[in-house]
């Protein structure tokens, strides 16, 4: 069957069940975690059609080679621990509901 005569039906069927009331109705988290697997399945599959290797596989292969991995990563993590250090203690948290 054709992907065009395929989708027809489906789509068909989807929206009788709105009608009957027995269709599935995504929350917001349910469609979070969708999208965010969604996404991770993605760019997966693009890191292997391009040959491409996660951070994990870098790290084995320069230890493996004798590399050190480069101090950018580190400055990194450590110009992100500051940038929430530049809050200031004059910013307040909102009031509860108590305090109206």
């Amino acid at each position: 069957m054709d992907r065009a005569k395929q989708r027809e039906i489906a789509s068909k069927g989807g929206k009788a069940a709105h009608q009957k009331g027995t269709a599935h109705e995504w929350t917001s988290e349910e469609a979070r975690d969708a999208g965010r697997k969604g996404g991770i399945a993605s760019h997966q599959r693009r890191r292997e059609q391009t040959g491409e290797q996660t951070g994990d596989e870098r790290a084995v292969e320069m230890e493996s080679s004798g590399s050190s991995p480069s101090s950018s990563s580190s400055k990194m993590g450590s110009e992100r621990d500051s940038s929430n250090s530049d809050r200031t203690s004059s910013e307040s948290p909102m009031p509860s509901e108590r305090d109206e």
